[in-house]
């Protein structure tokens, strides 16, 4: 019984010794380079997520941001990938055509909202965010700007994207593809949300441009075009 009594008491002490280990560490996390302490973090982190919006998101608001980068371009929804075969097949692919661009013109249009909003979810981003994100996986800091700004930018969007559609003139080519399509014997009628569905196409879109600068940064040690960047993501290179 002793034997078992001094047995569970060393091996308490043991898991108490290594917990005191983890939590000592914690501190160090800061500490791992001279000169960089949490400010230095947390300005390091922010400075990589302006980076990504503007170079990333900035690219998106220009002519031809969604409609030529195969990576964001957003296509017909599923539910009129039916309507856009049968168009090509009757003679109207330019039509067809015409559609997907007035998506993606409305999606450009919309981005351009997008900066004021990240821009608050940056500068208020805690010291403990930023630890997470600095020793999280690559896509880390995307996901956190996703997390603390999807709602809001999406109620930023729909409504521009809305009024997009009516200044690019997508409003009365959609219509005018609807009307056709509807028009042919025998298929199905549609009547699809096109404003919600570009605003999410578009949101997703915003998304995966600020992950890959995010991955850039993280991976390659020439993007980290400040000495702060180098010197807080060298903490990661070290985790």
């Amino acid at each position: 019984m002793k034997k078992i009594l001094l047995l569970a008491l060393a091996f308490s002490l043991n898991s108490c010794a290594q917990v005191q280990q983890t939590l000592n560490q914690l501190p160090q996390l800061s500490s791992q380079i001279p000169g960089i302490g949490g400010v230095d973090i947390a300005s390091g982190l922010k400075e990589a997520l302006n980076k990504g919006i503007t170079e990333q998101v900035s690219k998106l608001t220009a002519v031809d941001g969604f409609y030529k980068n195969e990576a964001v371009k957003i296509l017909m929804p599923d539910e009129l990938k039916k309507v856009d075969a049968t168009l090509r097949k009757v003679g109207l692919s330019s039509l067809a055509d015409e559609g997907i661009k007035m998506l993606n013109r409305a999606a450009e249009d919309a981005v351009k909202e997008a900066t004021p909003i990240f821009v608050s979810a940056v500068k208020n981003m805690s010291f403990t965010d930023a630890k997470n994100i600095l020793l999280g996986n690559e896509s880390a800091a995307t996901s956190y700007l996703q997390g603390s700004t999807t709602t809001a930018l999406y109620g930023k969007f729909n409504p521009v994207i809305k009024s997009s559609f009516e200044k690019v003139g997508a409003d009365v080519v959609w219509t005018k593809i609807i009307t056709k399509y509807n028009t042919i014997p025998l298929v199905k009628k549609v009547n699809p949300d096109l404003t919600d569905y570009t605003t999410n196409q578009a949101l997703a879109g915003v998304f995966k441009m600020i992950a890959v600068e995010e991955k850039e940064i993280r991976n390659n040690i020439s993007a980290r075009t400040t000495p702060l960047l180098k010197s807080v993501f060298a903490m990661q290179d070290k985790k």
